[in-house]
């Protein structure tokens, strides 16, 4: 038989959820998100009721959405590795649970984490579908360098013998559906589809069909990039139980100026999630330019602390929704409010605002380029006499006085980067908006 399989993508984060139909009483979620919203609705549509919901693994990059859903009377499912602190079953591995005539198999599958389990639906001796999560992922495995520097070169044999021993005796025809994907700092870089079957990762995998574990063990750890600083946290705020706030969390509070004023004084942070272009026409002085998109929630938690008050510049009602729900998905709860009137609210009080200039590589004169791109990237093709420090660490990064100008694939993260260097005190940073890829092409036609 087949077995129908709902996805949900997080692009954001990088991230696949699924709803389940096992039986006309049995809907279960593998892996949810915190808001439960999308999966009542899509469970309502479908006259569903979601009765189980199962986690492959305590997750450090978003907070899991299985409580949440408990509380809509679903079972919830988890390693008893994860040592959870509220009310769950805790499944060991091997361990099976039916559902009208179909069964639920725990694998032990650690590497990502400790605990790891992926979940084996079968129909009698006949598998029909394996979630994953992070062991298995599609042309990749996820990393296992998040528990301690001192477990990762363990972590990574153990996943070797999960991809050997536990998921490589199962059937080609097997379809996999793994949690990590593409655009998660979870994996160790992955393809952009989303779903696989063992046999096309027998046949494309590189980690799956090598054999030789240290071999594997040199190729994993060499793939290995910096992520978000907020992973060192949510698995023990996975483990300790996330907060409740149902489907509808409360809205922003305004806040005036003088209340802005004061939270930036005393430690706070002003997120500015306008385009680009208006923020660079006119921001509060010190704010942090993160464009509201679907890699928001990332780039906030790779450069504010997880519990700093923040204060968000927006650009009305529809994307305060959106900003309260990625800020709550990576556990970002301190979320002081919005500045009423947006930046008029904030010159109608008397305040100045600081300008950026927006140039293009050709305008770039005297200036030093910095390219704010991730390693890989920059690996891959960079401006000669460029002076590279990734996003999540230019704060830290030495970088040479007198003008400079900031630059990226596209534009919002350089934005981003020229308002962590204006926190710092530079003052003449201008922010390169332009194509590096055509502008290279451009280049070496010259040449």
């Amino acid at each position: 038989m087949s077995l129908e399989v709902l996805p949900f993508v997080d692009e954001g984060l990088g991230n696949s959820s699924y709803l389940v139909p096992l039986g006309d009483d049995a809907v279960l979620a593998i892996d949810p998100s915190r808001n439960p919203a999308r999966y009542l609705a899509a469970a309502e549509r479908r006259k569903w009721k979601i009765t189980g919901a199962f986690e492959t693994h305590l997750h450090a990059d978003f907070i899991s959405g299985g409580r949440e859903l408990s509380a809509f009377d679903a079972k919830l499912f988890a390693p008893a590795g994860s040592r959870l602190e509220f009310d769950h079953h805790a499944l060991d591995p091997g361990d099976e649970t039916a559902f009208n005539g179909l069964t639920v198999r725990a694998l032990a599958t650690p590497g990502h984490t400790p605990e790891h389990l992926a979940y084996l639906v079968l129909d009698g001796n006949e598998p029909l579908a394996l979630f994953s999560g992070g062991s298995l992922l599609v042309g990749s495995v996820a990393r296992t360098d998040l528990i301690d520097p001192n477990e990762t070169e363990s972590l990574t044999r153990r996943m070797f013998r999960s991809l050997q021993e536990v998921l490589a005796p199962l059937p080609d025809d097997l379809a996999v559906y793994p949690t990590h994907g593409f655009g998660s700092f979870c994996s160790a870089g992955t393809s952009g589809s989303r779903i696989t079957t063992l046999g096309a990762e027998r046949k494309n995998n590189p980690y799956l069909h090598t054999r030789d574990e240290d071999r594997f063990v040199r190729l994993l750890l060499g793939s290995l990039g910096t992520y978000p600083a907020y992973y060192r946290q949510l698995r023990a705020r996975n483990r300790q139980g996330p907060r409740l706030y149902g489907p509808d969390p409360p809205p922003l509070k305004s806040l005036s100026a003088d209340e802005v004023r004061g939270l930036a004084a005393t430690g706070g942070v002003v997120v500015d999630t306008r385009r680009v272009e208006e923020w660079a026409a006119g921001h509060l002085p010190g704010s942090l330019s993160i464009r509201l998109r679907a890699a928001f929630a990332t780039w906030l938690g790779w450069l504010v602390d997880i519990d700093t008050p923040i204060a968000f510049v927006s650009s009305g009602l529809p994307s305060d929704a959106e900003i309260i729900q990625q800020c709550l998905s990576i556990g970002y709860e301190n979320l002081a409010g919005k500045l009423e009137g947006g930046v008029q609210g904030w010159v109608d009080a008397g305040h100045d605002l600081v300008r950026t200039d927006i140039i293009t590589f050709d305008e770039v004169d005297n200036r030093q380029v910095v390219d704010v791109r991730q390693t890989s990237e920059w690996n891959e093709r960079h401006i000669a006499g460029a002076v590279h420090a990734e996003l999540g660490s230019l704060d830290s990064v030495p970088i040479t006085d007198g003008p400079l100008g900031v630059h990226c694939a596209h534009g919002e993260r350089a934005a981003t980067g020229v308002s962590v260097l204006e926190r710092a005190g530079r003052t003449d940073v201008a922010l390169i908006r332009d194509d590096l890829d055509t502008w290279l092409t451009a280049q070496r036609a010259r040449a």
